[in-house]
This record gives structure tokens, C-alpha cells and sequence, in this order.
């Protein structure tokens, strides 16, 4: 069983406001959880650096749109300012994707540095 860990819990609810449909909506919001040097190699193979995903997430006014749900999401804590995530999301179309996180610790709390995602498919049992 996991020790507590307050700097993995931090990253874990920092990512969990991430997947927040409010949050992914907010400039502001969403900026204060991405690190200045964040980038991201996303599950379509974009990459993308802060000031794309903030306009691709807060550019999208539809409510509600691309809900995700975060299942087996743990953590690591591999440096005093250093978390890795992984956790899998399913969109609500079925889509299902692997995904990492690096958290960095900075003057202003934890904030994401990296994000990769993978897509999947779920083998038939």
C-alpha cells in the first residue's frame, strides 16, 4: 500500500483540475496550473507547447465538450520538485489513452511541465 505523499497528492489534484470542464475553459484557471515551459506530445502526435493548448482548450466554448474520465491514476515522486503521473482517460465517444505527466514544483505550486498521451484499445477478454 502507498505512503502518503503530499507532493504526488498535490500533482494528483493539480491534474484533476486539469481534467475539469470549467478549468479547461478559464484562461486563467488553466494557466496557473501550466508551467511556463510546458509542453506536450498529444495522443493525435501533435505537439503542442502552453500558449497552443491554452487557445485549442479555452478557445472551445461548448459546454461540456470532450468530458474525460481519469481511471488508475498514481504517482511518483522522483525529485523534492518532481512528480510523475500516469493515469488512462476515456472520452465519452470511447476513446481510451494513456497518459503521463511530469509536475514541477515552483514558486507558484505544482505545475505541469510535460504531458504524454497514448491512444488505446482494451483487448477483448
Amino acid at each position: 500500500m502507498s505512503e502518503h505523499n503530499p507532493a504526488v497528492e498535490a500533482a494528483i489534484m493539480g491534474e484533476l483540475r486539469l481534467l475539469d470542464a470549467e478549468v479547461r475553459r478559464s484562461p486563467e484557471r488553466l494557466g496557473a496550473l501550466l508551467h511556463p515551459d510546458f509542453y506536450e506530445f498529444g495522443s493525435s502526435g501533435r505537439l503542442w507547447d502552453r500558449a497552443s493548448v491554452l487557445a485549442e482548450l479555452t478557445g472551445n466554448a461548448a459546454p461540456g465538450s470532450r468530458p474525460l474520465t481519469a481511471s488508475r491514476m498514481k504517482g511518483v515522486q522522483l525529485a523534492p520538485d518532481l512528480v510523475h503521473l500516469t493515469f488512462d482517460t476515456e472520452e465519452d465517444n470511447g476513446r481510451r489513452v494513456h497518459r503521463s505527466s511530469l509536475w514541477r514544483r515552483t514558486e507558484d505550486g505544482w505545475r505541469l511541465y510535460f504531458h504524454q498521451g497514448t491512444p488505446f484499445r482494451s483487448d477483448p477478454e
